[in-house]
């Protein structure tokens, strides 16, 4: 479907300086073609002193972009994703040509690299080399000139893509090298060949630089735009007929890059072209034997032990075979443990042993840490059977062997026969699926995933989640999940690890985190309301104020928090009597659907907000509505105390 623009009549004020501006830079390009002797075109084109200069144009051309290709693309990458000191000095440095006077470029060549400049004699006399009046030396020119175009759009192209790629692909064990031939050159093909394109015209239009470091001698270093130049001066007719057959360079150039100054990296699999929902094509786990042909490693065990400082302050020490779900709110630490555990940040430092291994001092492609973003970071470029088999490819398991793998991992997750797909063409389910398979492919001793499920809709995340706990079953190392969903946590983990500031706040199974959670966050994750406060004679004083009458008995100033169940909440709508030794009155505040019971947010002014959770008829039998007055009461016994 086509979107429907909205045509703006421009200002008169802005629209006559506008066109004013477009017949200013047409005009000269008009009095080109005008002025043009048609008839003579071939005959001015075809002579011998402008096919020697066309050659020669090309020739140089053609190694200033080889050359800005050697030099330039480190230079973007360098710039693009490494921090440094004087980084803005040299991002100047990459601008300056383009601002600086062609001739003023000329004159600090021949400064620099002339007989008499800081390096040219050292250059004649090591290796003989001579760059002025030298077809060596109009290559220089043009690619001092023309490079900063390439590294520009370049570096544009690079700073647009996401690093988890990168970081995905080292994960999987590709060493840095091999990171960027396979994923991230052909990730910013389109501004590498925009950038390339740019600096091909342009070293072929060079002029001031040119002339000035290398001199105007036939053959040697006259090039097209010189050769206009002395035209003008004895054949200005011809001149005009040179200078049409630049412009028609530069104009399909143009043409051929479409606008695209600074290119864009390949599409990220979030924009998908089929529904996020598709059970019919997803396809049921159907769990299958150990892929034909995987190492002996696959089916090891590999306990870990990790003693995390920095931002992180803790230790991690989990059998064979444990899932263990991170779990904390948004600044806690979990994203940085992950990728402390991986070797990819400052914020945290991991000693990290997995079996009877030390990969603390490893780089992350070698410590056999497997890593799922959020959002799967498939490589757009490579079909579903190509990821999954990435990792094995890094590893140097032979291309058929590694390709029967990947397909086994793929059938073993239920997308086998979406092996030929791009990311672009899975939903939400089968692109984490893919992902999963290829982290497993890979043979990893710990497996890390962000938030796996997070993306996916409620129906593809409970299919996602039954393949997940399938699969987790067989895997003989330790796998954590960074999550939000409580429902995840204590369906896949046989522990929940909860974060705060960093630090470990409680490490206990599920259960346990559930009945004593010792995390308001966590506790209201779970859906629970949580209250924190100080045990006194007569119950518990909140910290928000108020004060809740309990059961249990603590000592005087000991620190807690009260745990109430929502349907441990009842609903009044006048003020109860009878047993409940905690009654508030208050208003409602929300109402939401949960299952087939409805869950009602209460606020007053000597409670904290309290959730309680009733059935749809007893809430149509109260009355119960946004801004209902009501009353809420909870018996002592409904409250269970945590200490902290």
């Amino acid at each position: 479907m086509s979107r429907l623009r909205t045509r703006t009549r421009p200002p008169v004020t802005l629209a006559l300086p506008a066109l004013l501006a477009a017949a200013f830079l047409l005009l000269p390009l008009i009095g080109i073609l005008a002025r043009t002797r048609w008839s003579e075109l071939g005959t001015h084109l075809a002579s011998p002193g402008v096919v020697q200069a066309l050659n020669l144009s090309l020739v140089v051309s053609f190694w200033a972009l080889g050359l800005s290709l050697l030099l330039g693309v480190p230079l973007a990458w360098l710039l693009a994703r490494v921090e440094f000191r004087g980084k803005a000095f040299v991002r100047s440095l990459v601008l300056l040509p383009m601002v600086l006077p062609p001739t003023v470029g000329g004159v600090a060549l021949l400064l620099g690299f002339g007989r008499r400049g800081l390096l040219g004699p050292w250059l004649e006399g090591t290796f003989g080399v001579t760059l002025p009046f030298h077809t060596s030396g109009a290559v220089v020119a043009a690619t001092f000139v023309a490079m900063p175009f390439l590294v520009i759009s370049l570096e544009g192209a690079l700073g647009g893509l996401r690093q988890s790629y990168e970081e995905t692909a080292g994960s999987l064990g590709a060493s840095p090298l091999r990171v960027f031939f396979t994923v991230t050159l052909p990730m910013v093909a389109p501004g590498l060949i925009a950038g390339a394109a740019l600096t091909w015209a342009r070293a072929l239009g060079e002029f001031g630089a040119t002339i000035t470091f290398a001199g105007n001698l036939p053959g040697t270093t006259q090039t097209l735009p010189l050769q206009v130049y002395l035209l003008l001066q004895d054949q200005p007719e011809a001149a005009t007929s040179v200078s049409l057959l630049l412009l028609a360079i530069a104009m399909a150039v143009l043409i051929a890059l479409r606008g695209r100054w600074a290119g864009s990296p390949a599409p990220a699999p979030g924009a998908r072209e089929q529904t996020e929902a598709q059970p019919a094509t997803d396809g049921p786990s159907v769990p299958a034997p150990p892929p034909a042909g995987a190492a002996p490693e696959a089916t090891a065990h590999w306990p870990l032990h990790a003693a995390v400082t920095g931002f992180n302050r803790l230790t991690l020490d989990a059998g064979p075979g444990t899932t263990i779900a991170v779990v904390g709110e948004n600044g806690a630490g979990k994203t940085t443990l992950l990728r402390a555990l991986l070797g990819l940040t400052p914020r945290a430092h991991a000693e990290l042993r997995l079996g009877d291994t030390d990969v603390t001092a490893l780089p992350p492609h070698k410590r056999q840490v497997a890593w799922v973003p959020q959002d799967g970071a498939l490589f757009p470029h490579l079909s579903a059977l190509a990821n999954t088999a990435y990792g094995l490819r890094a590893r140097r398991v032979p291309r058929a062997e590694a390709r029967r793998e990947a397909q086994a991992w793929l059938d073993r997750l239920g997308v086998g026969h979406l092996a030929q797909r791009r990311p672009a063409q899975l939903s939400g389910g089968q692109a984490q699926r893919v992902a999963l398979a290829r982290a497993l492919a890979a043979r990893p001793r710990l497996l890390l995933l962000d938030e796996p499920l997070a993306a996916l809709d409620q129906t593809t995340r409970a299919q996602v989640r039954h393949t997940l706990r399938t699969h987790l079953a067989g895997f003989g190392g330790v796998c954590l999940i960074v999550t939000h969903d409580p429902v995840e946590a204590v369906s896949l983990a046989d522990r929940v690890l909860v974060l705060a500031d960093g630090q470990t706040l409680q490490d206990a199974p599920p259960a346990e985190v559930t009945r004593h959670p010792r995390s308001p966050w966590v506790a209201r994750m779970l859906g629970r309301n949580a209250w924190p406060g100080t045990a006194s004679a007569d119950g518990l004083a909140l910290a928000a104020g108020g004060r809740l009458v309990v059961a249990e008995a603590l000592p005087e100033g000991a620190q807690a928090l009260a745990i109430i169940a929502p349907e441990a909440v009842s609903v009044h709508r006048d003020r109860p009597g009878g047993s409940p030794r905690n009654v508030w009155p208050g208003t409602v505040r929300e109402i939401t659907a949960v299952g087939s019971r409805l869950r009602v947010l209460v606020g007053s002014a000597e409670a904290p907000d309290l959730v309680a959770e009733i059935t749809p008829d007893a809430a149509a039998e109260l009355g119960i509505v946004d801004g209902a007055e009501v009353w809420t009461s909870v018996k002592a016994t409904e409250v269970t105390l945590v200490r902290l």
